[in-house]
């Protein structure tokens, strides 16, 4: 039967911080009245929620005074649910659908009930899961747009087979973004390295990359180049899902017009940015940033259904443990995405 306004108590538990840093010590248990939809809102019963390194990063102020927007802050961004109410000016959701939503910078996805803006929230098609749906929010939308907008590898329409496929190193490829990045890449004819610890090589392999190579953390602080691909050629492109590098180290193994797609960027590598732009050098560095949307949210949620994309699931935590989710994500060695899970 679908879930009604009705059923829902006044109250709901979340979880939240009341200032910034704590780590996952930091999140309390409470209890707070569940939050009335605007006009252009829908209120969403929670099944999922995906935790993303933003969360964590929002919570240790590396966007203050941004970010969040007032204390206590339910973090989450990433959501599945079931429709319980809707704003007055709501047409295309009605209580009882299914759907996937990101909840954008005002967070909100660690209580059992969550308000969701329409223009970023889809319906799940049948067949996928609340954890295989919540799983496609931040990280799919990185990871579809750093390899279509950025690197320019359309997964409508495939390199031919009589042309040589664009050579794409994607760094850090066994986290959130870069299990999806892989899978989105080789849709478009690409041909993929992926960088990964040795105990993961199988599961990139399992997802289509055409080389895997060791990922050496020590390399980050020696000034050494990237990892080169065993088929010696250059890359054309390298998105790097691992922490921010100088784009001096990526030189000796890009392409004459290669260029650095950096999913972590630092003030340094804007400025590279801007130079690269001013002097019109062949071989860029871009930082990346996503931009939700339902279009995108759409492709990659029928990709999940046709069995052309999977989800990697690094590990799931009842809302009751989801500290311990919180401080696994903030070692930064999740296969794949940690998901906090709610009881129906």
């Amino acid at each position: 039967m679908p879930v009604t306004v009705a059923d829902a108590p006044e109250m709901m538990k979340a979880l939240s911080y009341s200032s910034y840093g704590g780590g996952a010590e930091g999140l309390k248990h409470v209890e707070m009245l569940i939050p009335k939809p605007k006009r252009d809102e829908i209120l969403v019963k929670v099944e999922a929620c995906s935790l993303n390194p933003i969360d964590w990063k929002v919570q240790k102020g590396f966007m203050k005074p941004v970010l969040p927007f007032r204390f206590p802050h339910v973090p989450g961004t990433d959501i599945s649910g079931v429709v319980v109410k809707v704003g007055s000016r709501v047409t295309t959701f009605v209580p009882g659908d299914r759907v996937v939503c990101c909840l954008g910078r005002a967070g909100g996805g660690l209580a059992q009930f969550a308000i969701a803006p329409t223009n970023t929230t889809i319906k799940r098609r049948q067949g996928v899961s609340p954890i295989e749906g919540d799983a496609l929010g931040i990280s799919a939308f990185a990871a579809l747009q750093s390899v279509r907008n950025s690197a320019g590898i359309d997964i409508k329409l495939p390199n031919r087979s009589d042309k040589e496929s664009k050579n794409l190193l994607i760094r850090a490829a066994s986290g959130e973004v870069g299990t999806l990045a892989v899978q989105i890449a080789k849709l478009g004819g690409a041909h993929v390295t992926a960088t990964c610890s040795p105990h993961n090589f199988r599961l990139l392999r399992s997802l289509g990359a055409d080389e895997v190579v060791e990922y050496k953390a020590e390399s980050e602080k020696s000034g050494a180049a990237p990892e080169r691909s065993p088929s010696g050629r250059k890359y054309d492109m390298v998105i790097n899902c691992g922490p921010h590098w100088p784009f001096c180290r990526y030189k000796a193994e890009l392409a004459p017009s290669g260029f650095v797609i950096d999913l972590n960027p630092s003030p340094t590598g804007m400025m590279t940015s801007v130079v690269h732009a001013i002097t019109r050098s062949k071989q860029k560095y871009f930082p990346f940033m996503h931009i939700p949307n339902s279009a995108d949210m759409y492709l990659l949620c029928n990709l999940l259904h046709v069995k052309k994309l999977r989800t990697v699931i690094d590990s799931t935590y009842p809302l009751a443990q989801a500290q311990a989710g919180w401080a696994r994500c903030m070692e930064g060695h999740a296969v794949g995405k940690i998901v906090i899970t709610f009881t129906c």
